[in-house]
């Protein structure tokens, strides 16, 4: 009998571990906090929540710029885009795109040279 409560709290621990690490998986963190340290964040999943404050795409392909409030971000995706103005919570990764900067002055609307791929995003 104490081999069998043994076991179920042993198990009820497991579960609570492996619920409470699920949780802390799905965080969503903020644009200012990648843009302050890419080099945590890179090639890392990431889950962003904001508004859509530009869109441009074409056959169900292309980008958007998402504002959480903290700071702005591109965002790539390959399944469609949400419109200007959409409140979306997006997962992806965040990576570096090519630094022309070091080359030419870019336009200061390209921003850091920091991307997220998006994997899936959900728009309300």
């Amino acid at each position: 009998m104490a081999n069998t409560t043994r076991t179920r709290r042993a198990g009820l621990m497991l579960l609570l571990g492996a619920v409470s690490l699920s949780a802390l998986g799905c965080a969503t963190t903020t644009i200012s906090k990648i843009l302050a340290e890419p080099q945590r964040y890179r090639q890392n999943d990431v889950h962003l929540a904001g508004n859509v404050t530009e869109s441009v795409s074409l056959l169900g392909q292309g980008a958007y710029k998402l504002d959480d409030g903290t700071g702005t971000i591109w965002v790539v995706s390959t399944h469609g885009v949400p419109r200007k103005g959409a409140e979306v919570k997006v997962s992806g990764k965040i990576r570096d795109v090519v630094d022309l900067g070091t080359i030419i002055k870019l336009p200061e609307k390209i921003g850091s040279g920091l991307v997220m791929t998006e994997t899936s995003h959900h728009a309300k």
